[in-house]
């Protein structure tokens, strides 16, 4: 299964009639994307299932509806087991960035980190998970692929990117988490739910 959210709105593509029952089921060759994806900028939160029997085959058919941009980023803990946040856009987030032109996605996930949140001493762990979400930008629909590495930073020299509309670095631990989850995009928390378990 591949889950993709527009704003609040969830797309889940699968290759299993499982789901076939639930409300919001459809059959991907008879599924009007471009209606849904409109509806998503209006109605705060709904979900949808859209099912064909060869998920990968879904999976290019599905990519191939939009520009793609690739991101890469981390979840990063300290000794304490807190972890790191950046607060942009009235909401709190985990430091990533857009893949620059070759660059590994490893090597933009350590970038990103260090120049959203003024750290440099940070440890590449092991890969996460991906993450996706759409936006546009220019009348234009973008998917964007978000590929999560586990960190570790000691640092506590903690920088906000300003240029990048970042105004806050912080370490949080397990209760302020908890806090932050209200405030923040639903990606994060599907990657951190998995994450913090």
């Amino acid at each position: 299964m591949y889950t993709i959210f527009k704003n609040e709105c969830k797309i889940i593509l699968t290759d299993s009639l499982e789901f076939e029952k639930r409300k919001g089921f459809f059959y991907w060759n008879s599924f009007d994307l471009t209606n849904f994806l409109k509806d998503c900028n209006f109605e705060k939160s709904k979900s949808i299932y859209l099912f064909h029997n060869d998920l990968e085959l879904l999976w290019t058919e599905f990519m191939s509806q939009f520009k793609i941009i690739e991101a890469a980023g981390g979840i990063v803990q300290n000794k304490n087991k807190e972890v790191l946040f950046i607060f942009r856009n009235d909401k709190w987030d985990l430091p990533k960035g857009k893949v620059e032109k070759n660059e590994s996605i490893q090597e933009t996930a350590i970038r990103e980190v260090e120049e959203e949140c003024g750290i440099f001493d940070l440890s590449l762990k092991q890969f996460i998970k991906t993450t996706y979400h759409i936006y546009e930008e220019n009348n234009k629909q973008i998917l964007k692929l978000s590929h999560w590495y586990k960190m570790t930073s000691n640092s506590n020299n903690l920088k906000p990117q300003l240029e990048e509309g970042i105004t806050e670095v912080c370490w949080k631990d397990k209760e302020e988490i908890k806090k932050a989850m209200q405030n923040t995009y639903p990606n994060i928390k599907l990657l951190l739910d998995g994450f913090l378990a």
